[in-house]
C-alpha cells in the first residue's frame, strides 16, 4: 500500500495537539492593523484551537498527524 500524502499547505499552517485538537495561528493579523482595535490585536496573539467542524476538514489533509 502506498503512503498517503500530506497537503503541504496544511502542514505549514496547522499542527495537532497531544489530545488531537488542531492548533492554528490567529486570523486577521497579516496587514491592516491601523483599522483594527487594540483589543482585537491583543486577543489575536499566539495560536488558537479550531472548532470541531473546521478541525474535521483539516484532519483530512494531515493523515498521519
Amino acid at each position: 500500500m502506498p503512503k498517503m500524502k500530506t497537503k503541504s499547505g496544511a502542514k505549514k499552517r496547522f499542527s495537532l495537539t497531544a489530545t488531537g485538537k488542531v492548533k492554528a495561528s490567529q486570523a486577521g493579523k497579516r496587514h491592516g492593523m491601523v483599522k483594527r482595535s487594540n483589543t482585537f490585536i491583543r486577543n489575536a496573539r499566539g495560536t488558537t484551537t479550531l472548532s470541531e467542524p473546521d478541525a474535521r476538514i483539516v484532519k483530512k489533509f494531515l493523515p498521519y498527524g
